[in-house]
């Protein structure tokens, strides 16, 4: 029999669960009354040209409504089910005993490694050797890239707390390093991409000299200047740069002198080892260089944080006027980190020129500082993990765009599915926002500790970092 005590628990749980489905309901409205009036012109109608050159509105009110369709239902699903068993579920977690680790947990580090270390042997053995060209060069690669530049700008933004948006700058100094120097004067990618993080250290020293008394936007205003100023320059300084052409033929790289990839060469990697001539050799190649640069980017990064100049970089970021009282030069300090977060992007633009064979001032515009920038905030300013994610996420997830033509049966076969990466990836920087403000990693261990290594809540954090 039951007691009112019973009764009214359950009275007060039909209503909190009819109250929930209520509120569910009434936010997946807004959401999508949202939605459709922010893509109404974006996807609603669109502008074509007709026959006889004429534009044309094109109405798209089907695909329009599909979207905030697909928005209602999936916010009325993540607010009546989704989130309260998250809620619950964070409740009625016990809390794990101090230092209990899983398996996996231990050996994170090292069981990513040897992943990506075998990488291009799982695309080998899924995709053939030909096949691997696409999964090896325009997912392995192209996400090593950014998370190296990232890694480069978790030094000024993460570390420093310096507002860079004109990082793709110096990206840009080192890839016309490399492709300048090496079809000017012949020399060797190994020799070139020192010079080039060096080249674009000093660049990066040269813009830290006028920023020294400014934060906060007056910095990212005058940071953003000085990477226009660069894409101007390199667009018209014809005579060195080749102006908006660009600089095509820039050598490949070689293993040291040893064998080549070209197949006209005699010492062909494909004639040295007794292997068919293929392409794909010289991927996998750049996917290994990239990936052990990538690696010292990090190890650099965690050295340097624990040095004095690494909390020197921490001390600067939370508190300017603090860090001044206690002795420390911030004018080094400043210096430092836009010197050293330059080299790496330097490393980076002499990869990226090697592996185009082309360059061309378009690949360095304000939205890949944007991008990059964003790649940074997202994985957790100062994480190193949670930045790779973030990049993995992020550039392939609009990667994985071009392979699904599956979306044309569904919207028409007139989508196409890339033109739209700029909006997922808005679309994903807001849930992630609002999922996890703090970034992917909401908590690390800090640089300095007392006694007991311990990781820091994002609770009590300020950005993602302690």
């Amino acid at each position: 029999m039951a007691t009112p005590n019973t009764q009214r628990v359950a009275a007060t749980d039909d209503e909190s669960g009819q109250a929930g489905i209520g509120g569910a309901f009434k936010q997946a409205v807004y959401a999508a009354l949202v939605t459709a009036a922010l893509f109404v012109l974006l996807i609603g109608l669109k502008t074509d040209q007709n026959i006889n050159n004429e534009l044309i509105l094109v109405q798209r009110w089907g695909l329009l409504a599909a979207i905030v369709g697909i928005v209602f239902a999936g916010r009325f699903v993540f607010a009546a089910f989704v989130q309260p068993e998250l809620a619950a579920r964070k409740a009625s977690r016990p809390a794990a005993a101090a230092g209990e680790q899983g398996f996996v947990k231990r050996n994170l580090t090292t069981i990513a490694l040897f992943a990506l270390f075998l990488y291009p042997v799982v695309a080998i053995m899924g995709s053939g050797l030909q096949g691997s060209l696409k999964w090896v060069d325009n997912f392995g690669i192209q996400i090593l890239i950014y998370v190296m530049l990232a890694w480069g700008l978790n030094v000024v933004v993460g570390l420093a707390g310096l507002l860079d948006l004109g990082y793709v700058a110096f990206y840009a100094v080192g890839a016309y390093s490399y492709a300048l120097l090496s079809e000017q004067f012949g020399f060797s990618f190994w020799l070139l991409l020192p010079m080039a993080g060096i080249l674009a250290a000093t660049w990066g020293v040269i813009l830290g000299f006028p920023v020294l008394r400014l934060r906060g936007d007056y910095l990212a205003i005058v940071t953003l200047a000085f990477g226009e100023i660069i894409r101007l320059v390199l667009i018209n300084w014809r005579e060195v740069t080749n102006g908006a052409a660009g600089i095509s033929g820039i050598p490949k790289v070689t293993f040291f002198g040893l064998f080549d990839f070209n197949v006209s060469s005699d010492i062909y990697f494909g004639k040295v080892f007794g292997l068919a001539a293929s392409g794909a050799y010289y991927k996998i190649f750049l996917y290994y260089v990239i990936l052990i640069l990538c690696l010292i980017t990090a190890f650099v990064t965690t050295r340097l944080r624990r040095m004095p100049v690494g909390r020197a970089w921490e001390a600067l970021r939370e508190d300017e006027i603090a860090c001044r009282s206690l002795g420390i030069n911030t004018v080094s300090t400043k210096l430092t980190a836009f010197a050293i977060g330059a080299m790496f992007a330097g490393f980076a633009g002499s990869f990226f020129a090697a592996r185009q064979g082309f360059v061309s001032p378009e690949s360095f515009v304000f939205m890949e500082s944007a991008v990059i920038l964003a790649i940074v905030v997202l994985g957790g300013m100062g994480s190193l993990p949670g930045i790779a994610v973030a990049a993995a996420v992020m550039v392939g997830g609009t990667e994985l765009l071009r392979e699904m033509g599956f979306l044309k049966a569904v919207f028409g076969p007139d989508f196409t599915p890339e033109l739209y990466r700029m909006l997922l990836f808005g679309l994903a920087m807001v849930v992630v926002m609002v999922w996890k403000p703090r970034g992917f990693v909401g908590s690390r261990e800090p640089s300095a500790f007392l006694h007991e290594r311990k990781a820091i809540s994002s609770d009590f954090t300020k950005e993602g970092h302690g």
